[in-house]
């Protein structure tokens, strides 16, 4: 498939990942939406960076933002960007976060991750897709593509949510007879599956549409996938922008249907 081009918006990325560094290194503290989850200054200075660069680039593509409440009540279009201007929030509050926050957006068409660019600021690691959509990083100063691994003799790694981890997952793990587990924060865990450190992420909790969009769109890029629990491909445009159960492969192949959890 193709790709889209949005290489225009590395800038605003690396522009928005300084704002949020500036705001960590300030000392930050947190308000709370209706939720319940944390929003902060870093958050409001990365979406109007990337708004603003999405507004002149592609002034004609609908951008659904999370930290953009208006833009929640859009209804799905053919394609449009999802963003999360720092996804990880909960990890960027810790002091041992470990970098375990990230910038993104992602591109949706036809109802699939069609494009994404991620920035992991702590890290200076920016991640896209091109517009044959293959994936590709630079990381201190160094690019490279990105591309999944096979899983290892010694059998597959996978990635578990640092901060929303639960019982299903854990269940899903165990019944995969699968025992290195690495916990990570944000978006970076897809980052992981594409350059070829971990084999699977699954992930029964709740998440939204612009938490995975950019991050989807990397993966399959670098050669893996994303399925619903079903075994089906992972869709976009859903009710209220939110993903109900999936999983995440680099070459691993999970085993559907999913045994009851």
């Amino acid at each position: 498939m193709r790709g889209i081009d949005l290489n225009c918006l590395m800038p605003a990325m690396r522009e928005a990942g300084a704002a949020i560094m500036q705001v960590k290194s300030a000392g930050v503290t947190a308000e709370y939406k209706s939720d319940a989850s944390p929003v902060t200054a870093a958050d409001h200075a990365s979406e109007a960076i990337l708004k603003a660069a999405l507004e002149t680039h592609f002034p004609n593509i609908p951008v659904i933002s999370e930290e953009h409440a208006d833009s929640h009540l859009s209804r799905p279009s053919d394609f449009y960007f999802l963003v999360d201007p720092l996804d990880g929030t909960r990890e960027f509050l810790r002091e041992d976060s470990n970098g375990n926050f990230t910038v993104n957006i992602g591109f949706v068409q036809g109802g699939m991750a069609c494009g994404g660019l991620i920035y992991v600021p702590a890290m200076d690691w920016l991640c896209w897709t091109d517009t044959a959509f293959k994936a590709h990083q630079e990381r201190g100063g160094q690019k490279s593509p990105l591309i999944i691994r096979d899983v290892p003799p010694s059998g597959a790694a996978a990635l578990a949510s640092r901060s929303h981890r639960d019982a299903m997952t854990d269940a899903f793990l165990r019944a995969e007879n699968i025992t290195d587990i690495v916990s990570a924060g944000s978006s970076l865990k897809f980052l992981l599956l594409a350059e070829g450190t971990a084999d699977i992420y699954p992930r029964f909790g709740p998440t939204m549409e612009w938490d995975t969009a950019a991050g989807e769109a990397i993966l399959r890029a670098a050669g893996g996938q994303v399925l619903a629990s079903d075994g089906t491909p992972h869709r976009y445009g859903k009710e209220g922008w939110r993903n109900g159960p999936f999983i995440a492969c680099a070459d691993y192949k999970p085993s559907f249907p999913l045994p009851a959890l």
